[in-house]
């Protein structure tokens, strides 16, 4: 299994550690200069990589049918081994976006002493019919638009990437989908962000882990859709910054 990653600043050796988590669709590559951008301006360390089946890391099989099951196990067995495989031994911080967003809650309520804290974009507890709407727009554009060039761009196999994300999606198996009850072992300080034009998901996202985890802080934006990073990255750096470091001075 090879799996395509990146360092940020390797020679602080005693920053705090971020790892980036991608969205379902994106990679390594899709986070353009942002982890950069804020590492540099919080001093931080940085951990970038593409989950398998994306970017430059092995694709998946063409026969291989991602499970109702699959952020879970990428929380459980996949982001320990890349962990381990590259050398984290200290609690990390967490930066997710989308299913990388839920693969991070899923990871810190499975192993809650190797965690730091997270930020969470977008993240998905259920399955809204919003979701389902705009990933089947998705699948018509990628049958029928030059998508799949696009995503070229950033996957060494595009029908890799999405249609591992988008089948498991549109499975009807997958609308019971649902992490709510894991939020209850998270113990780390959380800070969520949402857009209110995301296509993807609504404010009920968000204020699910707000009810579930106490002490966590939210922030809605406006004039921003899906991607927070993307749309409104000078207000989500800064949020990040005064996030991490009020965390760091109460631990």
């Amino acid at each position: 299994m090879r799996v395509e990653y990146q360092w940020i600043a390797p020679e602080r050796r005693s920053a705090p550690l971020v790892v980036f988590l991608h969205e379902g669709l994106g990679s390594l590559a899709m986070w353009k200069d942002f982890p950069q951008q804020l590492c540099e301006a919080g001093g931080f360390r940085g951990l970038v990589f593409s989950r398998p089946g994306y970017g430059r890391s092995t694709p998946r099989a063409p026969d291989e049918a991602w499970g109702v099951d699959f952020m879970h196990r990428q929380a459980r067995e996949v982001l320990p081994a890349f962990l381990e495989a590259v050398g984290v031994n200290e609690p990390p911080w967490f930066f997710g976006h989308s299913d990388g967003a839920s693969i991070a809650l899923l990871y810190a309520s499975m192993f809650p002493q190797r965690v730091s804290g997270l930020v969470v974009l977008a993240p998905h507890l259920f399955v809204e019919d919003v979701t389902i709407q705009n990933i089947e727009q998705a699948r018509n554009a990628y049958q029928t638009t030059d998508l799949p060039r696009k995503l070229g761009r950033y996957h060494d196999d595009p029908d890799s990437a999405f249609w591992g994300w988008n089948r498991i999606w549109l499975d009807p198996t997958f609308r019971a989908w649902n992490i709510e009850k894991e939020l209850g072992t998270v113990c780390v300080p959380v800070l969520a962000v949402q857009g209110l034009n995301d296509e993807y998901g609504t404010l009920a996202q968000i204020h699910g882990i707000a009810a579930r985890v106490p002490g966590t802080q939210l922030l809605e934006l406006s004039d921003c859709a899906h991607s927070p990073h993307r749309d409104r990255s000078d207000d989500v750096i800064a949020a990040t910054l005064a996030f991490v470091m009020a965390a760091g001075r109460n631990p």
